[in-house]
């Protein structure tokens, strides 16, 4: 693993932890909140229990006196309520039978918590008919039910925590996997780019080095020179093929509503442009038009040319000698589709996912910068094309671009464009 990817992964880590921090800080309060409100809900439900009690004694319903019992005496925290009566002397006697004896203290009428050996009761008390009842139930109920719940809620937290950390933790380096894609192409292209860069320069600086050296004759000069014009052309090809890139990049809004461009005009205009090219090598260069007009797009007519010229021009390069290339737009449906055959040796399946990338060539055999194919994905991208990739039947490279129709005058239908089978995952060679 990579110090990149590691440090990615401690990121996604660390970021997990204060997302599970913050989340159980929530689950802490309100977990609190619920054992206050449960607490509350328990305490005066046995408060109502002993008013209840209470009222039946003072009413008669149960008697004051009750027969000694000849039965064990049972867990007082299993008991029910216990009923006491306390006379102005202080003397209390249990109304309820087994009931234990009660803590000596000055009774008021507020209920109030008091601990009887090792349990702990609430006790509640009412004047009546010259006496006090005490009526008293013990808590152990209440705190099983507190201390379930407890458990329970430290089980959850627990579980909540491992899932919140683990869950967090894929979701964050699954939301910055792109941005870390973005990150490294970045770095690549910045080597790439810096790479492309200095091999003109070195030649240039070479050749000037050279020429410097020792006097020469003028044809020495010359030579010199003409390739240091070459080199400085390549530079310049680069320099602006980055620059139009780096525009493509800030113009996402697309192409304006009223920009059209016939891609038959378009494309049989560049095919003548690249006739005379095509004839020094003994490449076979021919255009045709398929189907019914119009064959228009949305989109700038100088980009679509720009788009046309990467297209036939990496066609013409990889027919090579005697090689042939044909050029066809096709109206189908509401779809027009620009199509350039070779007879090439078409693209190698692991190059595939490669070939948009900027500096990628597929070969180093044939010359260019590698931008070429990354130029026309940004007008792809820009006019809301859809790429296809193909086997040609001339045996090379078959790339096919597809455009919504747009009407000859006035601005096109609305809506996206419908994506073809294979979609943007299958792109055209370099």
């Amino acid at each position: 693993m990579t110090s990149a990817a590691r440090g990615h992964r401690a990121h996604a880590v660390r970021v997990a932890a204060v997302a599970t921090a913050v989340v159980m800080a929530g689950y802490l309060l309100v977990a609190l909140i619920l054992n206050l409100v449960i607490a509350d809900h328990l305490l005066g439900t046995i408060d109502a229990r002993l008013q209840d009690r209470l009222l039946d004694v003072s009413r008669g319903t149960l008697a004051l006196t009750s027969p000694p019992s000849t039965i064990e005496r049972p867990d007082v925290d299993d008991a029910p309520v216990f009923v006491w009566s306390v006379a102005h002397d202080g003397t209390v006697t249990p109304v309820t039978p087994n009931a234990p004896a009660l803590p000596a203290r000055d009774w008021t009428t507020t209920a109030a918590t008091v601990g009887i050996g090792s349990s702990t009761f609430r006790f509640d008390v009412k004047p009546s008919n010259g006496r006090l009842l005490v009526a008293g139930q013990s808590m152990a109920g209440t705190g099983s039910v507190r201390s379930t719940l407890v458990t329970a809620e430290i089980l959850f937290g627990v579980l909540l925590a491992v899932g919140v950390f683990v869950g967090s933790t894929i979701v964050g380096l699954r939301a910055s996997a792109p941005s870390e894609l973005v990150r490294r192409r970045q770095a690549e292209f910045t080597a790439d780019a810096s790479h492309e860069l200095r091999t003109p320069l070195s030649v240039i600086e070479a050749e000037v080095s050279l020429a410097l050296a020792r006097q020469r004759d003028a044809s020495h000069y010359r030579a010199a020179l003409e390739r240091v014009g070459r080199e400085s052309s390549r530079l310049r090809r680069i320099v602006e093929d980055l620059l139009w890139l780096a525009r493509a990049d800030n113009e996402a809004e697309g192409p304006a509503p009223s920009e059209m461009a016939d891609v038959a005009t378009v494309a049989t205009a560049c095919v003548e442009r690249f006739s005379v090219l095509a004839r020094t090598t003994g490449v076979t260069i021919a255009a045709e038009r398929v189907g019914d007009g119009p064959f228009t797009v949305t989109g700038s007519p100088d980009v679509i040319d720009r788009l046309v010229g990467v297209l036939v021009d990496n066609a013409c390069k990889f027919a090579g000698d005697g090689g042939t290339v044909e050029v066809s737009v096709r109206g189908t449906g509401n779809r027009v589709v620009l199509r350039v055959d070779d007879s090439g040796p078409g693209i190698p399946e692991a190059q595939r996912e490669a070939v948009f990338d900027r500096f990628h060539r597929a070969t180093d055999e044939t010359a260019g910068t590698g931008l070429g194919l990354a130029i026309a994905d940004a007008v792809v991208r820009s006019t809301q094309g859809q790429w296809h990739m193909g086997t040609a039947d001339l045996g090379g490279a078959r790339m096919e671009v597809s455009w919504r129709r747009a009407p000859a005058t006035g601005p096109p239908p609305g809506g996206d464009a419908a994506v073809t089978e294979e979609g943007r995952e299958e792109p055209c060679e370099s």
